[in-house]
């Protein structure tokens, strides 16, 4: 299969360079790590997380400019979590770790209706925690794992139930000014994440609080852009580069261009 590479394999270095390529390219190309830099990834036990983390190590060794890692993650407190896979893990590739411990688990549960998406609440509530822990700790910049279908699936979510052309940056100030949050994943298809956590055998914490009643919306997104993809293999890829071509003055946004400011001009018939 597909899905069985071998770490020692050409395949698997392969895909390494690749991932190390697309990684490097968008930091580079939203100049998101800077001399000095104290980088917290967000590790949340998932594939995405954990190829950040690995990725940007393996970078880090190799990178132009000194900067620093701390991989942190939250424990919501879930009941059934396995609370010594992370830090067993953590402690044996050698990377300065912290876990937060903050039930959220309780509250998002009080909070949210039976059988209504939970996504939300919990998403604010963990990331209220880990900037907190950001600000205290001389974070300077927090690294997220979203990877290019997280952020082509957020533009049709915010098509089709928003009613805004709107995704997610790979670089941004967070609403309140104080951090700056980076996704150096971006350029990175979700199944070559896939492919590689497989690879490396990343210890893979199943997410028990949302994992069984995903957002149906974003499913069903995920879904429509598989089935393009199948019929025309490319254009995920084709609509990730529209994200990143924009033409103001071609869309309908009259607070994005001066429509207003245009008249007909005059050519000289030469």
């Amino acid at each position: 299969m597909d899905m069985e590479v071998k770490r020692t394999s050409n395949t698997f270095l392969k895909l390494q360079a690749h991932l190390r390529g697309l990684v490097g390219k968008a930091i580079e190309d939203y100049a998101m790590i800077a001399e000095g830099d104290k980088v917290m990834v967000c590790l949340s036990g998932g594939k995405d997380s954990y190829t950040l983390l690995d990725i940007l190590m393996s970078l880090q060794r190799s990178a132009p400019v000194r900067f620093e890692i701390v991989a942190v993650n939250l424990d919501q407190k879930q009941p059934g979590f396995p609370e010594h896979v992370l830090p067993e893990y953590l402690t044996e590739i050698g990377v300065p770790f912290q876990v937060i411990e903050q039930d959220t688990y309780s509250v998002v549960k009080r909070v949210i209706p039976e059988g209504k998406t939970m996504c939300g609440l919990c998403s604010r509530m963990r990331r209220g925690a880990l900037y907190r822990w950001a600000a205290e700790n001389g974070i300077t910049k927090v690294a997220l794992g979203h990877h290019r279908d997280d952020i082509v699936e957020t533009l049709f979510l915010n098509m089709f139930f928003g009613g805004r052309l709107k995704a997610m940056p790979p670089k941004l100030r967070s609403e309140d000014g104080r951090h700056i949050v980076i996704r150096p994943l971006a350029y990175v298809p979700e199944r070559d994440i896939e492919r590689y956590a497989c690879a490396r055998g990343f210890p893979v914490i199943p997410c028990k609080l949302c994992g069984s009643q995903e957002n149906a919306q974003r499913r069903l997104i995920k879904k429509m852009l598989q089935d393009w993809e199948k019929d025309y293999p490319g254009r995920t890829e084709s609509i990730f580069s529209a994200i990143r071509s924009v033409e103001a003055g071609h869309l309908a946004d009259p607070a994005l261009f001066d429509f207003a400011a245009l008249a007909a001009g005059h050519h000289d018939a030469g």
